[in-house]
Protein backbone atom coordinates (compact mmCIF):
# COMPACT_ATOMS: atom_id res chain seq x y z
CA UNK A 1 0.00 0.00 0.00
CA UNK A 2 1.14 3.15 -0.74
CA UNK A 3 0.52 6.22 1.42
CA UNK A 4 -1.05 9.68 0.10
CA UNK A 5 0.76 13.14 0.48
CA UNK A 6 -2.12 15.63 -0.48
CA UNK A 7 0.07 18.72 -1.74
CA UNK A 8 -0.53 22.32 0.21
CA UNK A 9 -3.27 23.75 -2.08
CA UNK A 10 -4.42 27.83 -1.85
CA UNK A 11 -7.88 27.09 -2.21
CA UNK A 12 -9.74 29.98 -3.86
CA UNK A 13 -12.44 27.86 -5.38
CA UNK A 14 -16.09 27.74 -4.96
CA UNK A 15 -15.26 25.40 -2.02
CA UNK A 16 -13.65 23.55 0.14
CA UNK A 17 -12.39 27.26 1.18
CA UNK A 18 -8.65 26.25 3.18
CA UNK A 19 -8.84 25.17 6.68
CA UNK A 20 -7.02 27.21 8.95
CA UNK A 21 -4.07 25.12 11.18
CA UNK A 22 -6.23 25.47 14.34
CA UNK A 23 -8.89 23.70 13.30
CA UNK A 24 -7.16 20.78 11.49
CA UNK A 25 -5.79 20.34 15.29
CA UNK A 26 -8.67 20.18 17.22
CA UNK A 27 -9.92 17.54 14.20
CA UNK A 28 -7.03 15.50 15.50
CA UNK A 29 -7.53 15.57 19.43
CA UNK A 30 -8.41 12.05 21.07
CA UNK A 31 -11.68 10.66 19.44
CA UNK A 32 -14.69 10.03 22.69
CA UNK A 33 -17.70 8.86 22.45
CA UNK A 34 -20.51 10.57 21.22
CA UNK A 35 -22.64 10.14 24.01
CA UNK A 36 -20.07 11.46 25.90
CA UNK A 37 -20.79 14.26 28.48
CA UNK A 38 -17.54 16.46 27.55
CA UNK A 39 -18.89 16.19 23.91
CA UNK A 40 -22.20 16.96 24.92
CA UNK A 41 -21.21 19.81 26.04
CA UNK A 42 -19.32 20.76 23.14
CA UNK A 43 -22.68 20.25 20.95
CA UNK A 44 -24.27 22.69 23.02
CA UNK A 45 -21.54 25.40 22.49
CA UNK A 46 -21.93 24.51 18.85
CA UNK A 47 -25.40 25.25 18.99
CA UNK A 48 -25.05 28.52 20.97
CA UNK A 49 -22.24 29.30 18.15
CA UNK A 50 -24.56 28.29 15.08
CA UNK A 51 -27.56 30.57 16.35
CA UNK A 52 -25.60 33.52 16.55
CA UNK A 53 -23.84 33.06 13.75
CA UNK A 54 -27.81 32.11 12.00
CA UNK A 55 -28.93 35.23 14.18
CA UNK A 56 -32.05 33.02 15.37
CA UNK A 57 -33.49 31.73 19.57
CA UNK A 58 -34.87 28.66 17.22
CA UNK A 59 -33.95 25.45 19.41
CA UNK A 60 -33.75 23.27 16.83
CA UNK A 61 -30.45 24.41 15.78
CA UNK A 62 -27.37 22.07 15.15
CA UNK A 63 -25.11 20.89 12.18
CA UNK A 64 -26.48 17.52 10.42
CA UNK A 65 -23.53 14.69 10.11
CA UNK A 66 -23.32 15.01 6.19
CA UNK A 67 -22.41 17.70 4.10
CA UNK A 68 -24.53 20.48 2.75
CA UNK A 69 -26.65 18.99 -0.13
CA UNK A 70 -27.92 16.52 3.09
CA UNK A 71 -28.77 19.70 4.54
CA UNK A 72 -30.63 20.61 1.60
CA UNK A 73 -32.70 17.40 1.82
CA UNK A 74 -33.46 17.26 5.41
CA UNK A 75 -35.09 20.32 4.85
CA UNK A 76 -37.26 18.90 1.88
CA UNK A 77 -38.50 15.61 2.95
CA UNK A 78 -39.44 17.17 6.19
CA UNK A 79 -41.75 19.86 4.79
CA UNK A 80 -42.85 18.32 2.17
CA UNK A 81 -45.33 15.35 1.30
CA UNK A 82 -46.46 13.88 -1.81
CA UNK A 83 -49.46 16.16 -3.60
CA UNK A 84 -47.89 19.29 -2.03
CA UNK A 85 -46.79 21.84 -3.61
CA UNK A 86 -43.43 24.26 -3.59
CA UNK A 87 -42.76 27.24 -6.07
CA UNK A 88 -38.94 27.31 -6.38
CA UNK A 89 -37.17 30.22 -7.17
CA UNK A 90 -33.90 29.19 -9.51
CA UNK A 91 -31.49 31.36 -10.94
CA UNK A 92 -28.69 28.55 -10.98
CA UNK A 93 -27.70 24.86 -10.60
CA UNK A 94 -28.16 24.70 -6.70
CA UNK A 95 -32.17 26.16 -7.01
CA UNK A 96 -32.38 23.29 -9.59
CA UNK A 97 -31.39 20.97 -7.50
CA UNK A 98 -33.94 22.15 -4.94
CA UNK A 99 -36.91 21.41 -7.61
CA UNK A 100 -35.15 17.38 -7.85
CA UNK A 101 -35.95 17.53 -4.11
CA UNK A 102 -39.41 19.17 -4.69
CA UNK A 103 -39.86 16.25 -7.19
CA UNK A 104 -38.32 13.30 -5.01
CA UNK A 105 -40.91 14.33 -2.15
CA UNK A 106 -43.59 13.43 -4.63
CA UNK A 107 -44.39 16.71 -4.14
CA UNK A 108 -45.58 19.16 -7.34
CA UNK A 109 -43.05 22.25 -8.35
CA UNK A 110 -43.80 25.69 -9.61
CA UNK A 111 -40.28 27.07 -10.85
CA UNK A 112 -39.51 30.66 -11.02
CA UNK A 113 -37.03 31.07 -13.59
CA UNK A 114 -33.76 33.90 -13.63
CA UNK A 115 -31.44 34.50 -15.75
CA UNK A 116 -28.23 32.65 -14.68
CA UNK A 117 -25.71 36.34 -13.49
CA UNK A 118 -29.39 37.85 -12.16
CA UNK A 119 -30.92 37.99 -8.70
CA UNK A 120 -34.56 37.07 -8.77
CA UNK A 121 -37.64 39.08 -9.61
CA UNK A 122 -39.47 39.55 -6.82
CA UNK A 123 -42.99 40.48 -9.17
CA UNK A 124 -42.51 36.80 -10.80
CA UNK A 125 -42.00 35.22 -7.72
CA UNK A 126 -45.25 36.94 -6.06
CA UNK A 127 -47.27 36.07 -9.34
CA UNK A 128 -46.21 32.68 -8.86
CA UNK A 129 -47.41 33.04 -5.14
CA UNK A 130 -50.86 34.32 -6.30
CA UNK A 131 -51.02 31.82 -9.05
CA UNK A 132 -50.79 29.11 -6.68
CA UNK A 133 -52.58 29.76 -3.60
CA UNK A 134 -51.99 26.00 -2.09
CA UNK A 135 -48.55 26.20 -2.71
CA UNK A 136 -47.19 25.32 0.53
CA UNK A 137 -43.08 25.78 0.38
CA UNK A 138 -41.35 28.75 -0.95
CA UNK A 139 -37.98 27.84 -2.08
CA UNK A 140 -34.72 29.91 -3.04
CA UNK A 141 -30.62 30.26 -3.11
CA UNK A 142 -29.59 32.98 -1.17
CA UNK A 143 -26.24 33.12 -2.49
CA UNK A 144 -25.81 31.18 -5.76
CA UNK A 145 -22.65 29.69 -5.56
CA UNK A 146 -22.82 28.65 -9.69
CA UNK A 147 -23.61 32.12 -10.51
CA UNK A 148 -21.97 34.47 -7.49
CA UNK A 149 -25.90 36.39 -7.27
CA UNK A 150 -27.45 37.13 -3.88
CA UNK A 151 -30.59 36.75 -3.74
CA UNK A 152 -32.45 39.60 -1.50
CA UNK A 153 -33.39 36.74 1.16
CA UNK A 154 -35.45 39.51 3.35
CA UNK A 155 -37.94 40.36 0.66
CA UNK A 156 -38.48 36.67 -0.56
CA UNK A 157 -39.13 35.53 3.36
CA UNK A 158 -41.66 38.30 3.29
CA UNK A 159 -43.82 37.23 0.29
CA UNK A 160 -43.18 33.52 2.09
CA UNK A 161 -45.04 35.02 4.96
CA UNK A 162 -47.66 37.27 2.79
CA UNK A 163 -48.58 33.84 1.06
CA UNK A 164 -48.62 31.57 4.03
CA UNK A 165 -46.01 29.63 2.75
CA UNK A 166 -42.48 27.87 4.49
CA UNK A 167 -39.43 29.33 3.23
CA UNK A 168 -36.72 26.90 2.50
CA UNK A 169 -33.63 29.18 2.24
CA UNK A 170 -30.23 27.74 0.96
CA UNK A 171 -26.93 29.53 2.83
CA UNK A 172 -24.80 27.39 1.91
CA UNK A 173 -22.41 30.06 0.36
CA UNK A 174 -23.73 32.50 2.21
CA UNK A 175 -23.29 31.97 6.47
CA UNK A 176 -20.01 33.23 7.49
CA UNK A 177 -19.38 35.59 4.41
CA UNK A 178 -22.27 37.86 4.24
CA UNK A 179 -25.05 38.69 6.39
CA UNK A 180 -27.78 36.25 7.24
CA UNK A 181 -31.01 36.93 9.70
CA UNK A 182 -33.15 34.11 9.87
CA UNK A 183 -35.38 35.23 12.62
CA UNK A 184 -35.26 39.16 11.15
CA UNK A 185 -36.42 37.89 8.01
CA UNK A 186 -38.88 35.02 9.54
CA UNK A 187 -36.91 32.26 7.72
CA UNK A 188 -38.94 28.60 8.16
CA UNK A 189 -36.24 26.10 6.95
CA UNK A 190 -32.35 26.90 6.41
CA UNK A 191 -29.35 25.12 6.13
CA UNK A 192 -25.44 25.53 5.04
CA UNK A 193 -22.22 23.57 4.77
CA UNK A 194 -18.88 23.83 6.70
CA UNK A 195 -16.44 23.63 4.18
CA UNK A 196 -17.42 26.75 2.88
CA UNK A 197 -16.99 30.27 4.23
CA UNK A 198 -17.10 28.47 7.92
CA UNK A 199 -13.36 26.92 6.40
CA UNK A 200 -14.12 24.30 7.67
CA UNK A 201 -13.58 20.61 6.28
CA UNK A 202 -16.44 19.23 4.09
CA UNK A 203 -19.27 16.79 5.84
CA UNK A 204 -21.17 18.92 8.40
CA UNK A 205 -24.16 20.79 7.43
CA UNK A 206 -25.51 23.37 10.10
CA UNK A 207 -29.45 24.03 9.90
CA UNK A 208 -31.90 25.52 11.88
CA UNK A 209 -35.83 25.39 11.86
CA UNK A 210 -38.46 27.49 12.81
CA UNK A 211 -41.22 26.75 15.38
CA UNK A 212 -43.78 27.04 12.43
CA UNK A 213 -41.54 24.56 10.53
CA UNK A 214 -41.48 22.32 13.57
CA UNK A 215 -44.89 22.38 13.84
CA UNK A 216 -45.13 21.44 9.75
CA UNK A 217 -43.04 18.16 10.57
CA UNK A 218 -45.14 17.22 14.23
CA UNK A 219 -48.73 17.49 12.03
CA UNK A 220 -47.20 14.86 9.25
CA UNK A 221 -49.91 12.71 8.18
CA UNK A 222 -47.32 10.56 6.41
CA UNK A 223 -43.41 9.35 7.76
CA UNK A 224 -40.73 11.35 6.56
CA UNK A 225 -39.44 8.90 3.60
CA UNK A 226 -35.52 9.35 5.11
CA UNK A 227 -35.19 7.56 8.14
CA UNK A 228 -31.75 9.48 8.69
CA UNK A 229 -33.17 12.37 7.93
CA UNK A 230 -36.50 12.25 9.96
CA UNK A 231 -35.59 15.20 12.38
CA UNK A 232 -38.77 14.38 14.37
CA UNK A 233 -36.06 11.75 15.39
CA UNK A 234 -33.21 13.48 15.00
CA UNK A 235 -33.82 16.27 17.12
CA UNK A 236 -34.24 13.62 20.30
CA UNK A 237 -30.62 13.61 19.90
CA UNK A 238 -29.56 16.93 19.20
CA UNK A 239 -32.17 18.92 21.29
CA UNK A 240 -31.92 17.39 24.65
CA UNK A 241 -29.73 19.31 27.75
CA UNK A 242 -27.96 16.07 28.79
CA UNK A 243 -30.38 13.91 28.34
CA UNK A 244 -29.74 12.92 24.64
CA UNK A 245 -31.19 9.54 22.96
CA UNK A 246 -28.90 7.71 20.87
CA UNK A 247 -29.75 8.22 16.75
CA UNK A 248 -26.70 8.07 15.05
CA UNK A 249 -23.06 8.01 16.05
CA UNK A 250 -21.69 11.52 15.48
CA UNK A 251 -18.75 12.05 13.54
CA UNK A 252 -16.80 13.34 16.71
CA UNK A 253 -13.52 14.34 15.25
CA UNK A 254 -15.38 16.48 12.69
CA UNK A 255 -17.56 17.88 15.05
CA UNK A 256 -14.34 19.05 17.09
CA UNK A 257 -13.31 20.67 13.99
CA UNK A 258 -16.30 22.73 13.24
CA UNK A 259 -16.80 23.73 17.02
CA UNK A 260 -13.14 25.44 16.87
CA UNK A 261 -13.87 26.86 13.32
CA UNK A 262 -17.13 28.95 14.95
CA UNK A 263 -14.90 29.76 18.05
CA UNK A 264 -12.67 31.26 15.79
CA UNK A 265 -15.02 33.29 14.04
CA UNK A 266 -16.42 34.72 17.06
CA UNK A 267 -13.19 35.62 17.85
CA UNK A 268 -12.97 37.67 15.50
CA UNK A 269 -16.70 39.30 15.72
CA UNK A 270 -19.43 38.44 12.99
CA UNK A 271 -19.39 42.59 11.71
CA UNK A 272 -15.55 42.11 11.24
CA UNK A 273 -15.78 38.41 9.10
CA UNK A 274 -18.18 40.51 6.63
CA UNK A 275 -16.43 43.21 6.21
CA UNK A 276 -12.98 41.70 5.46
CA UNK A 277 -14.91 39.44 2.62
CA UNK A 278 -15.81 42.71 1.67
CA UNK A 279 -12.89 44.77 1.30
CA UNK A 280 -11.29 41.45 0.10
CA UNK A 281 -13.50 41.46 -2.79
CA UNK A 282 -13.24 45.07 -3.86
CA UNK A 283 -9.37 44.76 -3.78
CA UNK A 284 -9.43 41.43 -5.88
CA UNK A 285 -12.26 43.09 -8.26
CA UNK A 286 -10.11 46.25 -8.66
CA UNK A 287 -6.94 44.04 -10.00
CA UNK A 288 -9.44 41.97 -12.42
CA UNK A 289 -10.39 44.91 -13.61
CA UNK A 290 -7.28 47.09 -13.85
CA UNK A 291 -6.39 43.39 -16.28
CA UNK A 292 -8.68 44.04 -18.21
CA UNK A 293 -10.95 41.07 -17.62
CA UNK A 294 -14.86 42.48 -16.31
CA UNK A 295 -17.23 40.21 -13.81
CA UNK A 296 -20.18 38.29 -14.80
CA UNK A 297 -22.86 39.66 -12.14
CA UNK A 298 -23.14 43.27 -11.63
CA UNK A 299 -22.09 45.12 -8.78
CA UNK A 300 -25.41 45.53 -6.92
CA UNK A 301 -26.44 41.71 -6.19
CA UNK A 302 -22.61 40.12 -6.77
CA UNK A 303 -21.84 38.51 -3.65
CA UNK A 304 -17.79 39.07 -2.15
CA UNK A 305 -17.02 35.85 -1.33
CA UNK A 306 -17.22 33.98 -4.67
CA UNK A 307 -16.40 35.97 -7.73
CA UNK A 308 -17.08 34.76 -11.10
CA UNK A 309 -14.99 36.29 -13.93
CA UNK A 310 -15.56 36.04 -17.33
CA UNK A 311 -13.30 34.06 -19.46
CA UNK A 312 -11.72 36.64 -22.53
CA UNK A 313 -12.62 36.17 -25.99
CA UNK A 314 -10.10 33.15 -27.49
CA UNK A 315 -8.81 32.24 -23.75
CA UNK A 316 -8.55 28.72 -22.83
CA UNK A 317 -10.22 28.73 -19.27
CA UNK A 318 -9.49 25.12 -18.42
CA UNK A 319 -5.74 25.72 -19.45
CA UNK A 320 -5.46 28.84 -17.04
CA UNK A 321 -6.69 26.77 -14.54
CA UNK A 322 -4.53 23.87 -14.61
CA UNK A 323 -1.37 26.48 -15.27
CA UNK A 324 -2.43 27.58 -11.97
CA UNK A 325 -2.66 24.55 -10.20
CA UNK A 326 0.64 23.33 -11.90
CA UNK A 327 2.62 26.61 -10.81
CA UNK A 328 1.12 28.04 -8.03
CA UNK A 329 -0.55 25.05 -6.42
CA UNK A 330 -4.01 27.72 -6.68
CA UNK A 331 -7.46 25.93 -6.99
CA UNK A 332 -9.69 28.24 -8.61
CA UNK A 333 -13.45 26.92 -9.98
CA UNK A 334 -14.92 26.28 -13.83
CA UNK A 335 -18.04 27.15 -14.59
CA UNK A 336 -21.32 25.27 -14.08
CA UNK A 337 -24.70 24.43 -16.36
CA UNK A 338 -25.04 27.12 -19.51
CA UNK A 339 -21.91 29.00 -17.68
CA UNK A 340 -19.18 26.07 -19.03
CA UNK A 341 -16.13 27.13 -20.50
CA UNK A 342 -17.61 30.58 -19.98
CA UNK A 343 -16.68 32.16 -16.47
CA UNK A 344 -14.22 31.62 -13.53
CA UNK A 345 -15.24 31.10 -10.23
CA UNK A 346 -12.90 33.03 -7.50
CA UNK A 347 -13.53 32.18 -4.12
CA UNK A 348 -13.11 34.55 -1.23
CA UNK A 349 -14.33 32.10 1.43
CA UNK A 350 -13.44 32.35 4.98
CA UNK A 351 -9.86 31.74 5.32
CA UNK A 352 -8.78 32.21 1.78
CA UNK A 353 -10.21 35.86 1.80
CA UNK A 354 -6.72 37.40 2.47
CA UNK A 355 -4.95 40.03 0.85
CA UNK A 356 -1.62 37.57 0.45
CA UNK A 357 -3.98 35.36 -1.72
CA UNK A 358 -5.49 38.31 -4.01
CA UNK A 359 -1.30 38.68 -4.33
CA UNK A 360 -1.39 35.22 -5.60
CA UNK A 361 -4.27 34.89 -7.54
CA UNK A 362 -3.71 38.13 -9.58
CA UNK A 363 -0.13 37.17 -10.39
CA UNK A 364 -0.78 33.54 -11.73
CA UNK A 365 -3.92 34.34 -13.88
CA UNK A 366 -2.06 37.19 -15.54
CA UNK A 367 0.99 35.06 -16.06
CA UNK A 368 -1.38 32.27 -17.66
CA UNK A 369 -3.47 35.12 -19.44
CA UNK A 370 0.28 36.21 -21.00
CA UNK A 371 0.77 32.69 -21.86
CA UNK A 372 -2.25 32.61 -24.38
CA UNK A 373 -1.42 35.69 -25.86
CA UNK A 374 -3.89 37.40 -24.15
CA UNK A 375 -2.39 40.72 -22.71
CA UNK A 376 -3.16 41.22 -19.22
CA UNK A 377 -1.05 44.07 -17.30
CA UNK A 378 0.11 42.24 -13.65
CA UNK A 379 1.67 45.03 -11.98
CA UNK A 380 -1.38 47.67 -12.78
CA UNK A 381 -3.42 44.55 -11.28
CA UNK A 382 -1.46 44.34 -8.38
CA UNK A 383 -1.24 48.32 -7.56
CA UNK A 384 -4.80 48.66 -8.06
CA UNK A 385 -5.61 45.80 -5.40
CA UNK A 386 -2.86 47.23 -3.11
CA UNK A 387 -4.30 50.55 -3.05
CA UNK A 388 -8.08 49.47 -2.42
CA UNK A 389 -6.27 47.13 0.42
CA UNK A 390 -3.91 50.24 1.51
CA UNK A 391 -7.00 52.29 1.85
Amino acid sequence: MTNIYPPKRILMGPGPSDVHPRVLQAMAMPTIGHLDPVFQRMMDQSKDYLRALFKTENSLTFPISAPGSAGMEACFVNLLEAGDTAIVVRHGVFGDRMRENVIRCGANVIVVDAVWGTAPDMALVEDALKANPHASVLAFVHAETSTGVEADAGALCGLAQKYNCLSIVDMVTSLGGIPVDVDGWGADAVYSGSQKCLSCPPGLSPVSFSEKALNRIRSRKTPVQSWFLDLSLVMNYWDGEGGRSYHHTAPVNAMYGLNEALAMHMEEGTDNVHARHRLMHTALVAGLEAMGLSMLVDASCRLPQLNVVTVPEGVDEGAVRAHLLAHYGLEIGAGLGPLAGKVWRIGLMGEAARASNITVCLSALGEALNLQQHSADTGAALSAAQAVLAG
